[in-house]
């Protein structure tokens, strides 16, 4: 019986290039794996097939042999062609192990140089600190390299020696049914070195806690949430691994005058009815710690806002700034004295539709609206 073509069985054209090729493969190999598709002897010969497949296209020269001369290149010993699973089935099965089984992240890490532990440090910064820009000093308590061992976890005069379990590599191999599975090393979890006389003072894991003074440099324009990152100024590696990163999250303390949103800058300024209606001026503060004036036109409603450009806060890594932007709240007198009231009263009867248009307007309509009910019943 013929052996059937290799594109074929893995069905990609004979142009694929590297990257379909795998592609083709874990998409078939996760289809047909017999875990997937248990007790069905078929699934396990087309699995075969597969990989069998695999093992000689994706190999360069075998692949070009085998366009040439087709599956006659590996008949009699040929190239060493790879039908069933010898050697070369690990290495191939490789390129979906973390597919099929979520075993990422599990590779690597052998010779017991572990990445160190990435931290975290939470700051607050006021309102005029983000606008500026500031150097804030920080002390942390961080993991850093054992100075008695130099990081190796092995006590002084000593070394750490290879894994007699996995003789250094960090993983191990285990039989499952007709393929090998291969898995973190649980003899050094992974290090391939075991310390047999550890460091007294890190008791092995070539790390002491230790309090660190850092400088942090704060960009101005910086917003709620930022996050700064000091590469290398995490926890140290474990036995001499390299360290890990340093993230400054930044939140913004809330201010008793301004609310940011983006780079503008808004505030709100009471003004008495008097100055609303007859105009007049009044001086802010703006976040660069000057002053500035906002004239208020006469007949200014309560909500209305003044823009000033320029006064908000700067755009980060750029020379652009927002715009303060002050919104005017027309305060109604409160505890009137009786001559007050009488002065309230008396401007009452002599204002006209001309002075409040807006509530003329608005019970006018009211009144036109009784009057279309009335008439209609």
């Amino acid at each position: 019986m013929s052996k059937a073509c290799y594109y074929e069985t893995l069905e990609v054209e004979r142009t694929v290039d590297e990257a379909g090729l795998k592609s083709a493969f874990r998409k078939l190999a996760m289809k047909w794996h017999p875990d997937k598709n248990p007790g069905d002897k078929s699934s396990e010969v087309r699995f075969k097939e597969i990989n069998e497949a695999y093992e000689v296209l994706k190999d360069s020269q075998k692949r070009a042999a085998y366009d040439r001369f087709g599956h006659a290149a590996f008949e009699q010993g040929g190239m060493g062609g790879g039908a069933g699973f010898g050697a070369g089935f690990a290495s191939s099965f490789s390129d979906i192990f973390e597919d099929l089984f979520g075993m990422a992240g599990q590779r690597g890490g052998r010779g017991g140089r572990e990445r160190g532990a990435d931290l975290r440090y939470n700051m607050e910064i006021t309102l005029e600190e983000a606008f500026s820009g500031k150097t804030a000093q920080i002390d942390i308590p961080v993991a850093v390299t054992c100075e008695t061992c130099s990081g190796t976890g092995a006590k002084a005069g000593t070394k750490p020696k290879a894994c007699a379990m996995c003789g250094g590599a960090g993983r191990v191999r285990q039989a499952q049914g007709f393929f090998t599975l291969e898995r973190t090393c649980p003899g050094c979890q992974g290090r391939g070195q075991t310390i047999e006389a550890p460091c007294g003072a890190c008791s092995g894991s070539g790390r002491v806690t230790r309090d660190r003074s850092l400088s942090v440099n704060i960009p101005a324009g910086v917003e709620d949430g930022t996050r700064i990152r000091l590469a290398n100024e995490g926890e140290a590696g474990v036995q001499g691994g390299p360290p890990g990163d340093l993230y400054i999250f930044l939140s913004l303390a809330a201010h008793k005058f301004f609310q940011r949103d983006g780079a503008d800058l808004h505030c709100r300024v009471p003004v008495s009815m008097v100055t609303a209606a007859m105009g007049g001026e009044f001086e802010v503060p703006t976040i660069d710690k000057a002053q500035t004036k906002v004239k208020v036109p006469s007949g200014t409603q309560s909500g209305r806002r003044f823009r000033i450009s320029g006064k908000g806060m700067p755009v980060l890594r750029s020379r652009q700034k927002g715009d303060m932007y002050v919104q005017v709240v027309v305060e109604t007198p409160q505890n009137l004295t009786k001559r007050q009231k009488e002065l309230l009263a008396e401007f009452e009867k002599l204002s006209s539709g001309e002075t409040q248009p807006e509530a003329a307007g608005f019970f006018k309509t009211v009144k036109d609206f009784f009057a279309s009910r009335a008439g209609t019943s």
